[in-house]
């Protein structure tokens, strides 16, 4: 039988309830980021609590994580799988059973914790979620070796969740992201193939590159049926996919941008999974995340000190010339300064930058970059660093504050990717009138206009747009983004209508919502 045609029984809802909806991450900014997933997880959840939902998240309790949380309810403990059922063995925690821990992010924390309402569900497996820093990698950018197990156990936790495991909580719809959360949808079938009644499930896919592919060896003790491992499971090439599981066993499956949506489903973005994403096409949903305007305002920016708006670009001069001393860079308020903001990555397009830089200073501009990652890449952009001190900066590593200084200060914010789910930096730049320069790519081709005649004269453009994924293209690029900030007027009325646009998180909570609800009434 295909997996994706078996139907959970039907929910039993009150007239006109409000809909419960658990949201499962692994990181939520500004507690834990590695990515944008933690800026999604920071702002959708309160953005469809204005919706109207009643939204708790589920994390796995990474120290930095618990540590950010204040306890708000007694402690549940969590039962693991038995020998004729579903879920994790007993022997693959840690030194302790799992449990959860309802909670609150300190910021919401109430007086009185015996009748807070948590916000937050807190995953605990002594010995196996208490590693510190990065939770996917060590210290030497290895995956951590009991990846399957931690994220089998939130997977596990997530679907007894959806069936009542907390007897004054149950959400219809079960929502996962990414693949350190795919078991969920996969446990969730198993227990519904049992006969148990199971919530709507929903799984959002930020990055296909990554897919959490282990052994065959893993089924076992994760509790995983035999039945699953299969072409019509979560096998892959022989190998278990915690992305496949989520693509093939949930009901509704979405992504961060609708271009993105289109291009996973062919084999250059597929990464192997655009035949069963084709398959699953009208399940398969793009809708483009936001910004969260309490983090991302050049009007109202902690880390960006020097306030500016649409009407009154006089701070963002200010904030070049900061940012210029920053970096090390001459101070020249003449020079078109070019920022990038990213892992130093082929996947960000940025083996492409080293070409570019002679020509960009030729012309009078600059580059600061900020980020770390492919160690040939970081070499090439040091050694053009030397090659035009003060003309070119390289900040190697990763800050919050930098980041908000550098969309701030920056004229242009750079974005070539070679595919890009959605990209929130391009988003961050428009905000601040930063314009930014990408490749028609996934959310970049949704959100991005170029500066061609036509879209200069009717209004519409917001920076640089390219197509070829090579350095020719890229600098045809930049000497478009030179040829326009040579026409003041004109750059000002761009930057002007690219600080005017809104990708805000109401409109894509909206659009959760209205899946949600169609999807609680539809189950079976």
């Amino acid at each position: 039988m295909n997996a994706t045609r078996t139907r959970p029984k039907r929910l039993v809802h009150k007239a006109a309830p409000q809909l419960k909806v658990l949201y499962v991450c692994t990181e939520v900014y500004p507690w834990l980021k590695t990515g944008g997933l933690a800026d999604v997880s920071a702002a959708l959840p309160p953005a469809l609590r204005l919706a109207g939902l009643d939204v708790r998240v589920l994390v796995p309790a990474f120290p930095a994580l618990a540590q950010a949380a204040s306890v708000c309810g007694a402690p549940i403990a969590l039962p693991p799988g038995t020998a004729d059922g579903p879920g994790p063995r007993a022997d693959t925690a840690g030194t302790a059973a799992p449990w959860l821990q309802p909670a609150n992010w300190h910021n919401l924390t109430t007086a009185d914790a015996s009748t807070c309402t948590p916000q937050v569900y807190l995953l605990h497996a002594p010995g196996l979620l208490d590693q510190p820093g990065n939770p996917y990698t060590d210290a030497s950018g290895q995956p951590w070796p009991d990846s399957a197990r931690r994220f089998a156990w939130l997977g596990w936790a997530a679907a007894r969740l959806g069936t009542g495991l907390d007897a004054t909580w149950q959400p219809d719809v079960v929502h996962g992201h990414d693949w350190h959360t795919g078991l969920s949808a996969a446990y969730l079938h198993a227990l519904a193939e049992r006969g148990q009644r199971v919530p709507a499930t929903v799984f959002t896919i930020h990055n296909l590159a990554y897919q959490g592919i282990f052994g065959p060896e893993v089924m076992a003790p994760m509790g995983l049926p035999a039945s699953q491992f299969g072409l019509r499971g979560l096998e892959f090439h022989g190998n278990v996919s915690f992305m496949k599981a989520g693509l093939q066993y949930s009901q509704a499956l979405t992504t961060v941008s609708p271009t993105y949506a289109s291009e996973i489903t062919q084999p250059e973005q597929g990464h192997g999974l655009d035949g069963l994403l084709r398959e699953r096409q009208a399940q398969l949903h793009g809708i483009l995340n936001g910004v969260d305007g309490a983090v991302w305002d050049p009007q109202a920016d902690a880390l960006a000190p020097h306030a500016y708006s649409a009407s009154n670009l006089a701070g963002k001069a200010v904030a070049k010339a900061a940012l210029q001393i920053d970096m090390g860079l001459q101070a020249d308020p003449a020079a078109l300064l070019f920022v990038v903001v990213s892992r130093l990555t082929d996947q960000k397009g940025l083996h492409l930058l080293p070409q570019v830089v002679d020509e960009l200073v030729q012309r009078g501009g600059q580059l600061a970059v900020l980020g770390e990652g492919d160690a040939t890449i970081e070499q090439a952009l040091r050694a053009c660093a030397q090659r035009h001190p003060g003309r070119v900066a390289l900040h190697k590593g990763y800050s919050e504050a930098l980041a908000h200084r550098m969309v701030a200060g920056g004229d242009v914010i750079m974005v070539p990717s070679r595919f890009e789910p959605c990209g929130l930096t391009q988003l961050y730049g428009l905000r601040y009138g930063t314009l930014p320069l990408v490749r028609a790519v996934g959310g970049l081709a949704d959100t991005v206009t170029d500066c061609s005649l036509e879209n200069l004269a009717d209004g519409s453009a917001s920076g640089f747009v390219f197509h070829r994924l090579d350095a020719d293209d890229l600098a045809r690029a930049v000497r478009r983004a030179f040829a326009l900030h040579a026409r003041p007027a004109d750059w000002q009325a761009v930057q002007r209508h690219a600080m005017g646009l809104r990708f805000d998180w109401a409109r894509a909570a909206q659009a959760y919502a209205g899946l949600y609800a169609q999807l609680a009434q539809d189950v079976l």
